[in-house]
């Protein structure tokens, strides 16, 4: 383990852990072991690692909940604001950690939006004048005073998301952990997630720990990066550090930021931390003229129909605009299409008419086939005592779960339900096939690996539609964008068209190098000239001579 030069006094610590280590019971679950971290007051902490590598249950430890709801072997020390974790729970942990999980549905415990925030001053003892005062203050914050009339069982994931959150940090505890915060959230509302955490950190002093797979843009709030590997800490850096010794590390660079990738294989270094610095180590070395692969596609106009939908409108009693409205959309056999939009747009709902599984209102939808659906909550499809009764072994195998077989699903990190849900939909071979946020707690190796597949999967003929925030994942794989807003279609064409260079529905190296299409840090190397176009698709190669 590296470890950069931190001030890592115990007088200030918010969370200390020393040498502590927790397997759960029976072995189930990813533990971590021999764990040093003292995490500061007012420090905004940025974790990360491979699923399964131990972040959840290190968040989980700092809300009390590990050990004293898990069960599970515990040793060495640690404590929240000076209290034992061993002694003290989760309900008297609450006030000094505010908790965000990754799956915001089983946090929920109230009807309404309204209650689901003040249910955690109200166990407090707060004054019923003060807990409408910081009900309102939190909502206004997160951008959610107009769901606070809302019943919560009728809430998209992105609206759940953040309706948690604003009952974790309504208290104002000195300490939030968030574990995949930004997963089911359009970008605006990840932007402005993170500026509320920039705010809470800078101006209450509340000390952050942010736990995500897509952690770049929080990158630039970070005091330090803390990577967990196999349930223990192998850096702990400020994030330039931390950036260098991931480069310095040729297994290590699927951990890279798409900006920090780019400018790797562009020859840049030190590597820059946050878009902003990027842009100015870049400059002007685009080389103009330079195809990355996306300009000039078109989409096929003919080829067998997969599924059709025509006039397809739906409204929900409790808002007043339909949540699809009037909407014609034709997917075709053996391509690759992401649905894009904020959240509420209509892309769930859209999925699960085009499943099925809900009726429209008005209008028609046909398929020329089986269609197999994934929805945002992996927990719907888990209905066994072990992972190998989900699914057969073929199927798992596909899903980098072949050893899983005796595991309990509901053991699996987030990363891994999520597979284990995918492998339980795809083990038909449907003709087509519809995810909702299926890159869900998943690495980035794994993305690209679900990238290849979707792609084999429509080479076979396969019609993929994925519901998507993640910009990244969409330029791995597909070629068609669909984005929607307030129910309709606004936009629909090549993937580098509808997402290339935007303000929010863009790649990250697209916003650096606007105009030039939905690219990944490959393709934007290529248009900075550091590697040959003809190598965009194939093995890395620098240009010399």
């Amino acid at each position: 383990m590296s470890v950069a030069s931190l001030d890592l006094s115990r007088s200030s610590a918010v969370l200390q852990l020393d040498d502590f280590s927790f397997k759960y019971p029976d072995g189930r679950g990813n533990g971590v072991g021999n764990v040093s971290l003292c995490v500061e007051s007012g420090q905004f902490v940025v974790i990360c690692g491979r699923s399964g590598s131990g972040k959840s249950t290190l968040l989980r430890t700092a809300g009390g909940l590990v050990p004293h709801h898990f069960g599970g072997v515990v040793s060495g020390e640690g404590s929240v604001c000076g209290r034992d974790l061993r002694v003290h729970g989760p309900g008297e942990l609450a006030a000094y950690c505010g908790t965000v999980f990754q799956d915001p549905e089983v946090q929920i415990v109230m009807g309404s939006v309204r209650n689901e925030i003040a249910f955690p001053l109200e166990n407090l003892g707060w004054e019923s004048a003060a807990i409408r005062v910081a009900v309102e203050e939190t909502a206004l914050a997160l951008g959610i005073g107009h769901l606070l009339e809302r019943r919560t069982n009728e809430l998209s994931g992105g609206e759940l998301q953040r309706v948690v959150l604003a009952a974790a940090i309504v208290a104002r505890p000195p300490l939030i952990a968030l574990d995949e915060p930004t997963s089911q959230l359009d970008p605006v509302a990840a932007d402005e997630l993170l500026a509320t955490l920039a705010r809470l950190n800078g101006d209450w002093g509340t000390t952050i720990l942010l736990a995500d797979h897509r952690y770049e843009r929080a990158l630039e709030l970070a005091d330090r990066v803390v990577m967990m590997d196999a349930g223990s800490i192998a850096i702990d850096a400020a994030p330039e550090n931390f950036l260098a010794e991931i480069a310095a590390a040729p297994e290590r660079h699927w951990l890279l930021p798409p900006t920090a990738e780019l400018c790797m294989r562009s020859g840049i270094a030190p590597l820059p931390v946050g878009a902003k610095a990027a842009r100015k180590a870049i400059g002007s070395r685009v080389c103009v003229g330079a195809d990355p692969g996306q300009q000039g596609k078109s989409l096929p106009t003919e080829g067998e129909v997969a599924l059709r939908l025509r006039g397809v409108s739906h409204s929900y009693p409790d808002r007043r605009a339909p949540a699809v409205d009037r909407l014609d959309l034709t997917i075709r056999a053996g391509q690759c299409t992401v649905l894009m939009g904020a959240n509420g747009s209509g892309k769930s709902t859209l999925l699960r008419i085009a499943r099925g599984v809900q009726k429209p209102d008005s209008g028609t939808v046909a398929a020329s086939g089986e269609v197999g659906l994934l929805l945002q909550n992996p927990n719907d499809y888990l209905i066994h005592e072990r992972v190998a009764d989900e699914a057969p072994v073929f199927s798992l195998a596909r899903f980098g779960l072949d050893g899983f077989g005796a595991r309990d699903p509901r053991d699996l990190s987030g990363g891994e339900r999520q597979r284990l849900a995918l492998a339980i939909v795809m083990q038909n071979d449907p003709a087509t096939l519809l995810l909702d946020e299926p890159t869900r707690g998943m690495d980035r190796e794994r993305r690209e690996e679900l990238a290849d597949l979707l792609n084999s999967l429509a080479e076979r003929g396969t019609a993929v539609v994925v519901a998507t925030h993640d910009a990244e994942f969409a330029a791995m794989f597909a070629e068609r964008a669909v984005l929607l807003a307030n129910g309709a279609v606004i936009a629909d064409g090549p993937i580098g068209e509808v997402l290339g260079g935007g303000w929010h529905f863009a790649t990250e190296v697209a916003r650096l190098l606007p105009g030039t299409g939905a690219l990944t840090p490959r393709q934007g190397a290529a248009l900075l000239g550091a590697i040959s176009p003809a190598a965009v698709d194939g093995e890395f190669e620098r240009v010399t001579g």
